[in-house]
């Protein structure tokens, strides 16, 4: 059948099947020769199908020959723009329309709300949202969608709820935007709770859905939720993509989950660098270091090549256990092969600071030239937890010339400070941060602050914040006000933050072990014996302190008291050379720092098995003279071990680094550049 003989009839499903411009632009001449050019909504059809050829060009000139514009004419103008990605010339089409009198449908808002959402555009979304009301169209579902996809988009989950709530009727779509949304403005419990509302609702949730709840469910660290949306999808038989998996890789491992994480991942067929990287992080970010770098090996015999995700991770398991080595290497691999962006850089930064180089990690820094508000914080921090307090604040003073510090830029300072005893330094710019900055101080904030506080002596001005603070105090506040008690031996207030503690029902063993050798020291063994008797009966056991030393580019790991290293018998006659040489220059063992109730020859005995003495030793034996030691310790220096180690340092002449879950200690010549805050 020649075009020519074809009646409007046919060539409506031509142009709606046609995808070749000039195929339509024969279809368009046949119209106007017989006339039909100007009949019905022929004109719209013909404007979508260039534009569905992606023919702009054509399909303005229908646009504009047009003597009576409708608004199907509009529409198909409007969408030819957004299938094309041309989202401001959508806008810039609505607006003309509405200038030339012609009134909008539902078609025209929800493309037009979603070109503002694409750019971001949340002052024009909410102009046309005023026309959608003034129109009618605020309960059409699909415009509503649209503006919820706006709101969610520009982080305004509070305007958005106010459109869900007022909706007639909402369908999937809606409910998905809604939980998105709130997941991504970090509020995961929330978004469970709509998730709830949906299913009681009667709504069928999508694999949409189900991505989001697995993110909230990471975010909240909710395992029991996490395994039954798993198990939701097992039996709906939702597609089970290469995506889907990763997001359970990613739910189990950012929940400590890492068995189940591993054996989803290796059920996907097809792993991509984002698999990959979901499974390193989880591992680093857990503290199993060495099983992120074997992934980041195994990722690379894959065949895959590392992404900037795969390598922060792996650069973060470095830093966990002080692997200079790996972390160089790390490093050599990203300049060669990498764009070294920002994200990248400022990893190294953190590394190396937490390798023990703060020097490397300061030329890093100076070599970047556009510094984001990241890259400030991060150098902030780095010197923080090197004790040197006083740099960092001077590069605060640089920073806030520059661009204005934020609230974790002050609790980088803060902390910062509290590291280095700075107290006058703190007090002064935590009130600089409310009064000047009007930040309105966090948990994390107080912490900070009555850490600083309390480790300085200053405990009874700690408890008085504490007791003002506009918030309930929460675990990290007491646990802070606790710590500087047990430091300074202040038992009568030390006992009330410990019972606050107790109360919040800490489920870190950590600070239940913090708990009961508070009590220890204060010699209240009932209570002490109380604590541990309820971390026996919850499963909880105490994190054995070990401590690593890297020689010859290879870590080696000592548990207190561990007899199974082959050069065991050395580092202890090593260590006794050393005590005996200490002892002459006036040291005394500080046995309140061994918390069990036992007679004093035998808590002396105890601190001459600390994990920090054995890597210390080992190093020494197996390194040239005058080679600086770094060695990195799981759980808190104690006040014997740091006291020693300044001994060590007369002796030996050598530079000596403990890291320890806290701060970096710098010994050198008998000073720790920390000063006493171990």
């Amino acid at each position: 059948m020649r075009l020519k003989n074809l009646s409007p009839q046919d060539l409506k499903p031509l142009l709606l099947g046609c995808r070749h411009s000039a195929l339509i632009s024969q279809i368009h001449a046949v119209m106007v020769s017989s006339g039909l050019f100007s009949s019905g909504n022929s004109n719209a059809q013909l404007i979508s199908s260039y534009g569905r050829a992606g023919d702009l060009e054509s399909a303005h000139k229908v646009f504009d020959k047009i003597s009576l514009r409708r608004v199907d004419s509009w529409n198909a103008m409007l969408i030819a723009y957004s299938r094309n990605e041309c989202p401001v010339e959508v806008v810039n089409a609505y607006k003309q329309m509405v200038f030339e009198g012609v009134k909008p449908d539902s078609s025209t808002f929800t493309v037009a709300l979603k070109a503002c959402t694409i750019l971001q555009d949340l002052e024009k979304g909410e102009v046309i949202w005023e026309k959608v009301v003034e129109c009618g169209y605020e309960n059409d579902i699909f415009v509503g969608s649209s503006i919820l996809n706006l709101y969610a988009k520009c982080g305004k989950m509070d305007k958005a709820a106010i459109v869900f709530e007022k909706m007639q009727k909402r369908d999937t779509v809606c409910w998905t935007t809604m939980i998105t949304g709130i997941v991504q403005s970090g509020k995961g419990r929330e978004a469970v709770d709509l998730y709830r509302r949906m299913q009681k609702e009667g709504m069928v949730s999508d694999g949409v859905v189900m991505l989001g709840l697995m993110q909230a469910c990471a975010n909240i660290a909710d395992t029991k939720l996490g395994l039954s949306v798993h198990g939701y999808m097992i039996r709906r038989a939702l597609p089970m993509d290469v995506n889907m998996l990763t997001s359970l890789v990613d739910m189990y491992a950012k929940n400590g989950e890492l068995d189940l994480a591993t054996r989803v991942f290796r059920k996907i067929p097809c792993r991509n660098t984002v698999s990959w990287s979901a499974l390193i992080s989880g591992f680093a970010q857990n503290g199993f270091a060495v099983n992120a770098l074997q992934l980041l090996i195994e990722m690379q015999l894959s065949g895959l090549t590392p992404d900037v995700a795969s390598l922060v991770s792996a650069l973060l398991a470095c830093s966990h256990i002080g692997s200079l080595k790996l972390g160089r290497s790390i490093h050599g691999y990203a300049v060669r092969k990498v764009i070294m962006d920002q994200v990248l850089s400022t990893a190294f930064i953190d590394m190396y600071a937490k390798c023990g180089l703060i020097s490397c990690a300061r030329a890093l820094y100076e070599h970047i030239g556009s510094k984001d508000l990241i890259c400030w914080n991060t150098i902030i921090a780095c010197y923080g937890i090197h004790g040197h307090g006083r740099e960092a604040l001077t590069l605060f003073q640089q920073m806030k010339d520059k661009i204005e510090p934020d609230h974790a830029t002050f609790a980088a300072l803060l902390s910062a400070l509290s590291h280095s005893g700075l107290v006058e330094e703190g007090r002064h710019w935590f009130d600089v941060m409310v009064n000047e900055y009007n930040i309105k101080p966090s948990e994390k904030h107080y912490a900070c602050l009555v850490d600083l506080l309390a480790r300085a002596g200053e405990v009874e001005e700690a408890k008085d914040i504490i007791i003002c603070m506009e918030m309930k105090p929460g675990l990290a506040v007491w646990v802070a006000l606790l710590s500087g008690c047990h430091k300074h031996k202040k038992f009568l207030i030390g006992e009330l933050a410990a019972n606050r503690v107790l109360e919040l029902i800490p489920e870190n063993t950590g600070t239940l072990v913090l708990v009961a050798n508070f009590f220890a020291a204060a010699k209240v063994w009932d209570k002490a014996a109380a604590v541990r008797k309820v971390m026996k009966k919850a499963g909880m056991k105490k994190v054995p302190g070990y401590s690593a030393v890297e020689v010859n580019g290879r870590l080696h790991a000592f548990l207190m008291g561990d007899t199974s290293h082959p050069q065991y018998e050395q580092i202890i006659g090593l260590l006794c050379n050393l005590e005996n040489e200490m002892k002459a220059m006036g040291y005394v063992p500080k046995t309140e720092f061994v918390w069990q109730n036992l007679e004093e020859e035998a808590k002396v005995k105890v601190l001459c098995y600390h994990s920090e003495r054995l890597a210390i030793a080992f190093g020494l034996l197996n390194t040239a003279p005058g080679t600086r030691l770094l060695i990195t310790k799981n759980l808190r220096v104690c006040g014997d071990c740091h006291e020693v180690t300044k001994f060590i340092s007369v002796i030996v002449k050598r530079e000596i680094i403990v890291r320890d879950v806290k701060r970096f200690h710098h010994f050198k010549d008998g000073i720790c550049s920390c000063g006493d805050y171990w």
